[in-house]
């Protein structure tokens, strides 16, 4: 009878929406269309894939492609452009950068049809007779950074495979065996995970499978320095300026702890080798990427020279080095894909990414590369951060781990209200947090070390995937100490609360307080961003000019009007500097009266009154109690 009712009811709305269109007006019904990709398969291909690459055409950033493709047989045949790219955790692959692609069978042009849905796929009819087909095609690189990432220079090559080859649809990419010889400007070096013999400025790649040339980008350069950090790991440096290959052996050995600090850490190793690859520039585009046996690190002038000025960015070696274990060995089942058609889920990024978050800044400070002060002063910015977000109220953290497709990290107008990534720092607070109950309740008999070692540490020596799901992590969590760890993480995940998880930092033994000095490593920040942070004295960020690029939800500064579209061009009737503004913060504590600012957009300027009177507020974190809490303990060299 209910079933009856229900589709009676079905039926009804169906009638009154064809009612609802007007008569005599056109309806046209949709053009259905058949999908005649072949799916992936587990089934070796039959034939190694040879792929050359001429990247010597530095100056127009321009990658020469030739590919030659044995033919299972004549008839269809697709042709897939990576798509779905790993670590992106989304379809970021340039297609748009591919251009004059021409296939041939014996000398004879075969004509190429792009799949009308999936514009990263090309149908062909292979003609009989032909064991192989010839793929010629460029991928014209970026050389402004409106048109994408620049990964061609005249001093420096970022050679992802994904960019420069085509794979046959139908198998799994790890069934597909290619060879790569990729011709680089002479007197250049390159570095990548993937082993090569070399005749001049030619490098022969050893063959693999398609899915191991994938996870093996390469760092070429005019200038580069390799410095062994252990037996299997090296450090690969590339820069501009050959003077920013001065490291200290201080430096150096920094990294070296690194590497070993990581190792005690995890118990275990998942690569043959592993490379680092880290380019100092201005030119090539920043990157911090992760791969199994290498990862891509992107940084600016003065990560060697000016060491002493801060913290900088050398919290992305640790960061990209944990993937190794998280997200490369270990992955969350539902991102893993048998190819690069296959779209990825997220819904376990705040492990994948939001643990590597956690350890990156625990293995930052127990190796050196990072003081344990900087790295508790980096741990306050974070929380204070998230804690004055609302946009909690309505989107809850299992949610950003969509964003990646979401967003593809497009500028957001307001990041406090959308959120954007935070199952990355986010995800840390929640890591801290497992940590100190894992402390409490085994009495301080156990930690999160305990889980790394159960949870990463298997299988020495492995560098395929395991995969997880949450019931999973839960299940390992459970193994160290007893406790419903499946209703906390659910808890954790989806809550609406008002404020940020900050209990974990709280039981292991610090609060999180705000002064009105800011600490060494947030004045570093912002030297380096070139901005003025009043995220919490009057909720906004400005550059050099004065121009807003964060404006917190419903702060003073969002009260007031104002959006990133804005510029503040004086405070109080004189012209805009940091200084001026912070003194006019100061002088309005305690008052009533509205700091009065001009505003311009556009062409328009208008009179603002900013209506704070908080002075000025900057987070850091207060040891709590006596002697060494859960923190001092998490991040203690092993």
């Amino acid at each position: 009878m209910i079933r009856s009712l229900t589709a009676a009811l079905l039926l009804a709305s169906a009638s009154a929406a064809v009612a609802q269109v007007p008569a005599g007006n056109s309806a046209p019904q949709p053009v259905p269309f058949v999908d005649t990709i072949p799916a992936a398969r587990d089934v070796p291909f039959p034939g190694t894939i040879r792929l050359s690459v001429d990247a010597t055409d530095t100056r127009r950033g321009i990658f020469r492609v030739k590919e030659t493709i044995p033919v299972p047989q004549a008839g269809p045949m697709t042709l897939l452009f990576p798509k779905w790219l790993p670590g992106a955790h989304s379809p970021r692959g340039e297609i748009e950068k591919l251009a004059g692609l021409v296939i041939t069978a014996g000398g004879r042009r075969v004509e190429w049809t792009r799949d009308p849905v999936d514009v990263f796929a090309f149908h062909i009819d292979v003609p009989a007779g032909a064991r192989t087909i010839e793929a010629a095609f460029q991928f014209v690189s970026a050389t402004k950074p409106d048109q994408g990432r620049i990964v061609m220079t005249p001093t420096m090559i970022s050679l992802q495979p994904n960019s420069v080859s085509l794979y046959p649809a139908g198998y799994f990419t790890r069934a597909i065996p290619i060879q790569m010889t990729v011709t680089y400007p002479q007197g250049w070096t390159a570095a990548g995970a993937l082993p090569a013999k070399v005749a001049g400025a030619t490098y022969t790649y050893d063959a693999t499978n398609y899915e191991i040339l994938i996870d093996s980008p390469i760092l070429a350069g005019k200038y580069g320095k390799v410095w062994p950090l252990t037996p299997r790991v090296n450090l690969n440096v590339f820069a501009d300026d050959p003077a920013e290959l001065a490291a200290t052996p201080e430096q150096i050995a920094a990294h070296q702890r690194l590497v070993e600090q990581a190792v005690k850490t995890f118990g275990a190793q998942h690569y043959d080798r592993y490379e680092f690859l880290l380019s100092i520039t201005d030119q090539l585009g920043g990157i911090g990427l992760e791969h199994h046996r290498s990862s891509e690190n992107g940084v600016t002038p003065g990560y060697f020279t000016k060491w002493n000025d801060g913290p900088g960015r050398r919290n992305l070696l640790p960061h990209e080095f944990t993937h190794s274990w998280d997200g490369k060995f270990r992955r969350g089942a539902d991102l893993w894909t048998p190819d690069y058609r296959t779209p990825m889920r997220g819904s376990l990024l705040w492990v994948y990414e939001g643990q590597t978050q956690f350890w990156g800044y625990v293995l930052q400070a127990r190796s050196g590369m990072v003081s344990k002060q900087d790295t508790l002063d980096q741990y306050a910015a974070i929380m204070a951060t998230y804690d004055s977000q609302p946009a909690r109220q309505w989107r809850d953290l299992l949610d950003t781990t969509n964003d990646p497709v979401i967003s593809s990290r497009k500028p957001k107008g307001w990041t406090s209200w959308q959120r954007s990534e935070d199952y990355y720092n986010e995800g840390l607070l929640v890591w801290m947090d497992v940590d100190s109950l894992l402390r409490e309740k085994s009495g301080g008999t156990k930690s999160i070390d305990d889980f790394a070692r159960a949870f990463f540490g298997i299988r020495d020596g492995d560098w395929g995937e395991v995969t997880y799901t949450i019931a999973d992590v839960a299940a390992t969590l459970n193994q160290i100490v007893p406790w419903d760890w499946a209703g906390y993480l659910d808890k954790r995940l989806t809550e609406h609360a008002a404020g940020a998880p900050l209990d974990g930092f709280t039981r292991n033994g610090y609060r999180l307080i705000y002064t009105d000095t800011p600490t060494p490593s947030f004045k570093a920040g912002e030297t380096s961003a070139k901005n003025t942070n009043l995220t919490w004295s009057g909720g906004f960020v400005a550059n050099a000019d004065g121009g807003l690029t964060s404006v917190t939800w419903d702060g003073p500064a969002f009260d007031a009007g104002l959006t990133l579209a804005d510029q503040i061009v004086a405070v109080d009737g004189q012209a805009w500097s940091a200084d001026r503004m912070k003194a006019a913060i100061v002088a309005a504590r305690g008052t009533k009266t509205p700091i009065p600012l001009t505003v311009k957009r556009g062409e328009a300027y208008r009179s603002v009154a900013l209506d704070y009177h908080g002075g000025l507020r900057y987070p850091r974190l207060e040891k709590v109690g006596t002697g060494d809490g859960g923190l001092d303990r998490l991040l203690a060299p092993r």
